[in-house]
């Protein structure tokens, strides 16, 4: 007998509907087809102890299971759940009143049947919605994170006998939609996603305002949260540039429902999603260690996954000790920095992940870390500052929208208390960028997938920026005098225009040409007198 039922398989960051065919004849042996990894080919052995252990019979005849379509590689364990369906049906043990093919069915079996947690359920319920199908079967660690899909009925169970009860008695279970169930005679659990993505300040660890000193720093962080510019800081060990760093979560705007909904989805199919709460509900902050090889920063693999910068979009990622990074590792970010995507090319596909991050770097300015230091000596040569300086490229600087030198902090400014006066500035910061940023939104609405002025291109930038004669006057000379490049003068321009918008002005003026020029510290051939 000839059973079909439906799985997924995730190919990138979304989901394919995949056709499990199972077929129970005359014969002899079981047989997994449809260009299988070894984890789906060993199925059969799970779902032969998980059906004796809940008192069904295994066929003594011949099993054949077809995975559809069958170009495709389906990797992982999470075909146990849907085969193991399909072998009860197809051998006549399961009479069941639901149409088994109008559900998607996901999950990992163990040998006793109990159903395990499973990758990327987000992405597989999401694409069922889209299908039309009825609802989702999936294991009950998943039953949050799936429940996050509106509009389609989410049903989860902790072991296999539950699965059979519930398509043989559906009636038995609540069915709802955008609800999971847990077990038989239970109530359903709606779940609100509007109540789940906002995220509270007294969540963060590190506030803004527990910043001492820094102001410059702190303004360029202020201008990077408005308009989502990439950020390097420049300083001696100790001036606090890894905490200004972790302290931009408290600044940035919270994540839109469909951002926290874009992020959840990349953490699922990693395995990183929270099981409990079934959602990213602050923007995620990434910071990996120098040593971290190619693949790992931008992603792939024999079975493709994401990277840092994907675990990143929406959020931060922040490179301490920059010139450490392997160059050519950090040579692969140009290309995401500019189109906020990643593309991953393979013999017989080309996956693309999302990537839209804000970049914020960090360095010393010599390896010893202390050259123009107000009080201690630089015990570098001249040369081995430069090439110190060199493992990171022009262009890649030429990316990055705000330079900025951190000085030490003094004595005073550490031991200044704060007072209530501080968080009543970090509640004013933030009003002033959630402004700027809708005063974005607004001005790109007509502009597909253009959502922040660092996201500008040059046609963007002319109909966008306008600027004033004495601002153009600067700009100008500021052009000639450092000897800036095409991009730089983008950079500058985008930068310009987030300024006048946390002013809330129309048009740039002399004084915010004037502020982003400042913030390009690296493009001047005097600075720290070792630019190539």
């Amino acid at each position: 007998m000839l059973v079909k039922t439906k799985g997924s398989a995730l190919v990138g960051i979304d989901a394919i509907t995949i056709t499990i065919e199972v077929n129970v004849s005359m014969g002899q042996g079981y047989s997994v087809i449809g260009l299988p990894d070894i984890a789906v080919k060993e199925s059969l052995h799970r779902t032969e102890s998980a059906i004796k252990a809940n008192g069904f019979q295994m066929p003594r005849t011949k099993v054949l299971v077809n995975l559809s379509p069958a170009h495709l590689k389906k990797t992982g364990a999470a075909f146990d759940l849907p085969i193991t369906i399909g072998v009860l049906a197809a051998s006549e043990q399961l009479q069941n009143k639901l149409p088994i093919a109008d559900y998607i069915i996901m999950g990992e079996l163990g040998l006793d049947g109990t159903i395990y947690p499973i990758k990327g359920v987000l992405a597989m319920t999401i694409q069922a919605k889209m299908e039309g199908y009825k609802g989702i079967i999936v294991p009950k660690s998943n039953a949050v994170e799936a429940a996050m899909v509106s509009a389609i009925s989410i049903f989860s169970f902790e072991n296999l006998f539950e699965v059979v009860s519930f398509l043989r008695n559906p009636e038995d279970y609540a069915m709802s939609t955008n609800s999971y169930i847990v077990k038989s005679n239970k109530t359903a659990k709606p779940v609100n996603i509007e109540t789940h993505y906002n995220t509270s300040i007294a969540e963060i660890e590190l506030l803004f305002s527990d910043i001492k000193g820094q102001f410059q720093a702190k303004r360029a962080l202020e201008i990077a949260s408005a308009g989502n510019h990439n950020m390097i800081m420049v300083g001696p060990p100790g001036a606090g540039k890894s905490m200004l760093a972790k302290s931009i979560l408290s600044i940035l705007p919270p994540l839109s429902p469909e951002e926290a909904l874009e992020t959840s989805k990349i953490y699922s199919i990693t395995g990183k999603l929270n099981k409990l709460h079934g959602l990213i509900t602050a923007r995620p902050f990434r910071q990996p260690h120098h040593s971290l090889t190619t693949i790992a920063l931008i992603g792939g693999g024999a079975i493709p996954h994401p990277g840092e910068i994907s675990l990143a979009h929406n959020g931060v990622l922040f490179l301490d000790e920059l010139p450490e990074f392997n160059r050519a590792t950090i040579e692969v970010l140009r290309q995401p920095m500019e189109e906020g995507n990643i593309n991953i090319a393979r013999a017989n596909q080309t996956l693309q992940f999302p990537a839209r991050f804000m970049l914020i770097a960090a360095m010393n300015p010599c390896p010893c870390g202390y050259f123009n230091h107000p009080q201690k000596d630089c015990s570098c040569s001249p040369t081995a500052i430069q090439r110190y300086m060199n493992r990171i490229s022009g262009p890649l600087l030429d990316r990055i929208d705000l330079q900025v030198e951190v000085v030490p902090v003094s004595y005073d400014a550490l031991r200044n208390k704060q007072d209530e006066g501080l968080q009543i500035s970090l509640n004013q910061t933030l009003e002033k960028i959630e402004k700027a940023r809708k005063i974005q939104l607004q001005r790109f609405q007509n502009e597909p997938g253009i959502y922040t002025n660092s996201q500008m291109q040059s046609r963007h930038l002319r109909s966008y920026c306008a600027i004033s004669i004495e601002g153009e006057g600067l700009l100008k000379n500021a052009m000639e005098q450092f000897q800036l490049s095409a991009r730089a003068f983008d950079r500058i321009l985008k930068v310009s225009r987030t300024i006048a918008d946390l002013n809330n002005a129309e048009f740039i003026q002399e004084e915010h040409i004037s502020e982003a020029i400042q913030y390009r510290n690296l493009d001047r051939s005097s600075w720290g007198q070792y630019k190539c």
